[in-house]
């Protein structure tokens, strides 16, 4: 039993003594002594769990305010801070940036998909507002626009260009690090919110998107904006940061859909538990938070809905033209299913244990060689904190902020790890961008906690073992990569070690000395990060230094045994699946997609393994046979001249080229040449699309060498009935399309899509005559056959 002497006081906590005697401050930060009646006020306050002054040390300064300049406030930061924290804060935001913007245009459009919707939102105001793929609003983005809005007035403001597109996501980044710094630290102190942005930082996924233009980097500083708000409404029961959280949410929203609201659930269960204030204010506040969140999500949603659908972009990836059966159908619950009509297939069952394109499911699924590599390094060590947090809380009183900040990212952490686990729809690596930031508040959290008990043989051992733990973790994902630099996880594993034993010898009887020298401790500190950090780092510098393109990436180097969709990790672009260890991925074993087509095409990498597809897919899935083969060194294939030989399989009759990289096009676009660019641009102001093209990538592709508006047939994934034909052949006939672009897009078929895009691409064959400009196959809609 601890006595009352032995007591941490910690919002109400008690647990083994720290370093030095005396309670310690509600955010964690340095143990200090107090005397006299201000003992007893601040013991008295932190029982009932109010919050105290977030001190990470003396105060050295008068309070602000004092005569301070400026520039003088934002290097010192607070007086009552010791004086390397801001110093050290403003380091690890300048690194990050530094971090994210190296070399950040190597990557050129990134997703090309969502880079032509940007490019569209820079022109026209309406395809701004929609997210329209192109400045004619003919098709939207399968997203909702929030994620667009900043590169998009980057662009408007700045010009096209790789930098214009990526540097607000990188910028993202850096306020991400920020924010969970500065939650974290509320409660924590200065050093346990430094170690949680360093770690969030350096996840070599988050790395990946936040020098990425998809919408996983806004999604990601809003859910860590959201908690936050929520920690401070936790703190003394506020309504306005549950309502700014619930705004937080809305808008997030409007950036990724549902998958914004997945940690809501453990949120909203946490502040009503937790909130020191009575339960009807607390299910009333949640109720206005609630009604925040609709609005700031609602307004556009309700607009899009009410919109005359003859007069706006047709909602890509439905297939009724509906932004509400959008999200909750191929955004939505089909994400968990497996059941989204128009997509590539569905995953695992429901079962947890069985295959499918997007890999097994199951509770291993997030540390398998697909995975691991993105996001696994640290999520162990995650599990740990938790635990010893709640351990450690566990006779705090209900109020207590600091289990609330616990149960809130360790909510958060297990609702997205569970989901992520099982979900059997589509389901991408890069996809663990949201778990970074909760594992990173945890690890921060529960090291500021154990390390503040070091002295205590029970803390010391739970940080031993996670140190050791973590290196050998690492040392194994780092083993799935071989070839690459294997020094690294030896290294990582006898830091591991040394670490470990430095922490045990630390809590030993007998070592007061030892644990008097201040050297000893930072020694064991820098250690520990090094074996716990050196994984993750070496593979977000690899990341960092690899260009990224296409509608699929991974972070880090080539593994074994990866395969999968796409490919296994490491690098630029994606495969599909099969076996491949190379960058760009691989083919599947028997050639086929998904199933009994055969594969007409090949292609080679970068020397690591096997490209994409090449030439086409094949049958695809069981009509129709494409053919054609090209190689072109790092880019998984570059598809030669595809021939389509009978049937309505993919590309429907149209014949169509290999895109670079697997998938005909789809994941990573169409290489253009000089010769098709000022084809297109030939007369491009006659004409309101200068060509279309089925795919979303495809048509990316195009768009972005010309500036000028191409129609996607199909959206995305090549199968939303959108135009109708009906529809193309008005365009046609009232000379408002110029050319169509054979190759790219799935089709619809047996994944549940429209025919629609088959139909066109069938009607142009017969139409109009094929002629190969540049190696495309393309179609002069303006010249039809003669009878």
């Amino acid at each position: 039993m601890t006595s009352p002497s032995d007591a941490h006081a910690l919002d109400g906590v008690t647990g083994p003594p720290g370093p030095a005697p005396g309670p310690v401050a509600a955010d964690g930060g340095a143990t200090r002594a107090v005397e006299g009646p201000a003992a007893q006020t601040s013991a008295v306050a932190v029982s009932r769990g109010d919050r105290q002054p977030d001190t990470g040390g003396p105060a050295t300064e008068p309070p602000a305010g004092g005569g301070r300049s400026l520039p003088h406030r934002v290097w010192r930061g607070r007086p009552e801070d010791p004086t390397w924290v801001r110093p050290a804060f403003l380091g690890l935001l300048v690194a990050t940036l530094v971090l994210y913007l190296y070399d950040l245009g190597a990557s050129g459009y990134a997703n090309s998909f969502y880079s032509a919707a940007v490019q569209a939102g820079s022109q026209s105001w309406k395809a701004f507002f929609f997210g329209s793929s192109d400045a004619a609003n003919s098709i939207t983005v399968d997203k909702p626009p929030a994620a667009l809005w900043p590169m998009a007035l980057s662009v408007r403001l700045f010009g096209l260009g790789s930098w214009q597109i990526l540097v607000p996501e990188a910028l993202m980044g850096v306020g991400t690090v920020g924010v969970l710094y500065a939650a974290v630290r509320r409660r924590f102190g200065p050093g346990a919110g430094l170690t949680a942005g360093a770690v969030l930082a350096v996840t070599p996924v988050a790395a990946l998107m936040f020098r990425f233009n998809n919408p996983d980097a806004l999604l990601a500083l809003l859910m860590v904006t959201a908690v936050y708000c929520v920690l401070r409404a936790v703190e003394d029961a506020r309504t306005k940061w549950l309502l700014i959280a619930g705004a937080v949410f809305g808008l997030a929203f409007l950036t990724k859909t549902l998958q914004a609201w997945l940690i809501l659930p453990p949120l909203a269960v946490v502040y009503a538990v937790c909130a020191p204030t009575p339960l009807r204010r607390r299910l009333l506040q949640i109720l206005y938070a609630a009604v925040a969140m609709v609005v700031a999500g609602g307004w556009w949603v309700t607009i899009v809905e009410l919109w005359p659908k003859s007069s706006r972009p047709y909602i890509g990836g439905s297939q009724d033209n509906s932004f509400l059966s959008l999200t909750f159908g191929y955004n939505g619950f089909g994400r968990i299913t497996g059941n989204e009509t128009g997509s590539v297939g569905g995953g695992g069952g429901p079962g947890g244990n069985s295959g499918g394109m997007w890999g097994a499911t199951g509770i291993g699924r997030l540390f398998n060689s697909e995975m691991g590599g993105q996001i696994a390094w640290l999520l162990p060590a995650a599990f740990v904190a938790l635990v010893a947090g709640l351990w450690i809380t566990r006779r705090a009183r209900r109020t207590s902020a600091t289990r609330a900040a616990f149960l809130l990212w360790g909510g958060a952490l297990l609702m997205t790890f569970v989901t992520f686990s099982y979900m059997s729809g589509i389901f991408h690596q890069y996809y663990n961008i949201a778990l970074a930031p909760y594992i990173a508040a945890l690890v921060g959290m529960g090291a500021s906690l154990l390390w503040q008990r070091r002295t205590h043989i029970a803390a010391a051992s739970v940080m031993a073992l996670t140190v050791a733990g973590t290196a050998v973790w690492a040392y194994t994902l780092l083993h799935r990569s071989p070839d690459w630099h294997p020094w690294l996880r030896v290294a990582i594993v006898v830091a591991g070690a040394v670490a470990a034993l430095a922490l045990l010898a630390g809590a030993l009887p007998g070592m007061a000395a030892a644990r008097a020298g201040a050297r000893l401790t930072v020694v064991t500190a820098v250690v520990g990060l090094a074996a716990v950090l050196g994984g993750p780092v070496a593979y977000t510098l690899d990341t960092v230094s690899t260009p990224h393109e296409g509608s699929i990436v991974t972070a880090g180097p080539a593994v074994q045994g990866g395969g999968g969709f796409p490919g296994g990790g490491g690098g630029g672009r994606g495969g599909f699946p099969g076996g491949g260890q190379g960058r760009t991925g691989g083919t599947p074993p028997t050639g086929t997609f998904p199933g009994n087509g055969n594969g007409g095409g090949n292609g080679t990498g970068n020397g690591t393994g096997t490209g994409g597809f090449g030439g086409g897919f094949g049958q695809m899935p069981g009509q129709g046979q494409a053919q054609g083969q090209g190689q072109t060194p790092g880019q998984g294939g570059q598809g030669g001249q595809g021939q389509a030989q009978g049937g309505n399989g993919f590309p429907g009759g149209a014949g169509g080229e290999g895109g670079a990289g697997g998938m005909g096009g789809l994941l990573d676009g169409a290489q253009v040449s000089s010769a098709m660019k000022a084809l297109l641009l030939k007369d491009a102001g006659d004409y309101t699309w200068v060509a279309a093209a089925i795919g979303s990538q495809n048509q990316a592709s195009y768009q972005l060498a010309t500036q000028q508006p191409v129609m996607s047939v199909g959206g995305f994934n090549g199968s939303d009935p959108s135009p109708t034909l009906a529809q193309f052949e008005k365009y046609v006939s009232e000379g408002r399309i110029h050319y169509f672009i054979g190759g790219g897009g799935f089709g619809g078929g047996s994944m549940g899509g429209s025919s629609t895009p088959t139909e066109i691409s069938s009607w142009v064959t017969s139409h109009f005559t094929a002629k190969t400009v540049g190696g495309t196959t393309v179609y002069d809609l303006t010249a039809p056959k003669s009878s």
